[in-house]
């Protein structure tokens, strides 16, 4: 694989790219906040990234990273990157990260006829061709991705909507699968087999909370499959499923920027919550699971305040609707509290998964009546971006304890 210089008419003093050296340039530090706002593509330097016979042309200032020689790396949809082949089993990310722009993620794969499939709901597409499977996320700028993938031949003007073909329902797990009471963690991107099994053996956890979708999630998930769930609940190992949709701002919380934020609260809060679903049943989260709704800190009041809280109920209304139970994970002096001020006005989520880095592990908080979420409904995220190591294996995970039936 190679990046080659672009055909196309560039403007002086181009600067070449090749994988190496831009792998190095990511594994040597974390990159800035991505631009939101779309930049016309004759403005740009272009380069060209081949890869299994097949030649995508990028912008000369996205990232390009040879995944066999940096495996280690975090496969991240919040940052301009091309990724190229597996992402490894162990890979160094962050507790959190929040976001989307227009990244790729090319993987090797057998023989495939060519075609794209788009979730709009969480824009990405996904296309297969011979020998490759890619991965296209894009934020504000669908226009660029698209050309992207049209660089490379593949045919995105037949794109067609994902379907059941493409996210099949799984066989539904026991419907214990959300359900614990002790401690738990929540992880960017699910851990791999080994690890899992480390920390199952060596470490104080019983929960995991993985990142199902999303519009606003930041990493790929390599090991996030129907089996890799069911082996993980056969092994003991109990569940909080996280969604994470539109944000209340661009910059909140973890976003640094980034973030999609909700426009329309109604109908994005609706398609959040059938592509939450979706998402859950291709896993084996069947009806009666709570699909938490990660909803980043933002400064309450006015018109952000009421925005959020129509976007989390019409997300709680059709999940109930399909079959399925709200949770919401949110600050306690944004989301929580908000929703504690307005408890007679809106429909509350069933479960709630509040953040307080407060050190104690405990379900119990002051600024929480005893008579909401009272009923094990409650999960206290109280440490956040730590890294821990059990059984030889480190992770960067949020801690969190776990008071859910």
């Amino acid at each position: 694989m190679h990046a080659a210089r672009s055909p196309q008419t560039r403007r002086t003093g181009v600067r070449a790219l090749t994988v190496l050296l831009a792998a190095a340039a990511l594994a040597a530090g974390p990159l800035g906040p991505a631009s939101s706002t779309p930049r016309p593509a004759d403005s740009e330097d272009l380069t060209q990234v081949a890869y299994r016979g097949h030649i995508f042309t990028v912008p000369a200032s996205w990232q390009i990273v040879d995944l066999k020689k940096h495996p280690d790396t975090c496969v991240r949809f919040d940052r301009h990157a091309v990724y190229l082949g597996t992402p490894g089993s162990d890979q160094n990310c962050p507790a959190r990260a929040s976001g989307r722009t227009e990244a790729l993620l090319v993987q090797p794969a057998s023989a495939a006829d060519r075609a794209v499939t788009e979730n709009a709901t969480a824009r990405t597409y996904r296309a297969t061709a011979d020998r490759i499977v890619v991965t296209a996320a894009y934020g504000y700028d669908r226009a660029r991705i698209q050309d992207v993938l049209r660089s490379a031949g593949l045919p995105v003007a037949a794109a067609r909507p994902e379907g059941p073909a493409e996210r099949p329902a799984a066989a539904p797990l026991p419907t214990d699968a959300t359900s614990y009471r002790g401690e738990g963690f929540d992880a960017c991107t699910a851990p791999s087999q080994s690890a899992m099994d480390a920390w199952r053996d060596d470490s104080p956890y019983g929960a995991i909370g993985v990142y199902i979708g999303g519009l606003n999630r930041a990493c790929a998930q390599q090991h996030l499959t129907a089996d890799w769930v069911r082996r993980q609940y056969t092994d003991g190992w109990r569940f909080f499923p996280l969604y994470v949709g539109r944000q209340p701002s661009s910059d909140g919380g973890s976003c640094g920027g980034g973030c999609s934020a909700i426009t329309s609260p109604v109908p994005q809060g609706t398609a959040a919550a059938d592509d939450a679903v979706k998402q859950a049943a291709a896993l084996g989260f069947g009806k009666g699971t709570v699909i938490y709704n990660d909803l980043e800190h933002y400064e309450p009041g006015g018109k952000i305040t009421d925005q959020v809280l129509s976007y989390l109920q019409a997300y709680t209304v059709r999940l109930h609707a399909l079959g399925y139970r709200s949770g919401a994970y949110g600050n306690t002096s944004s989301l929580v509290s908000d929703l504690i001020a307005n408890r007679a006005d809106v429909t509350l989520p069933d479960v709630i998964h509040f953040a307080r880095w407060n050190g104690a592990s405990s379900t119990s908080d002051s600024s929480i009546p005893s008579t909401l979420w009272g009923k094990h409904q409650r999960i206290h995220q109280y440490v956040g971006d730590t890294t821990e190591t059990h059984g030889g294996v480190k992770i960067s995970i949020d801690r969190d304890r776990l008071d859910v039936d």
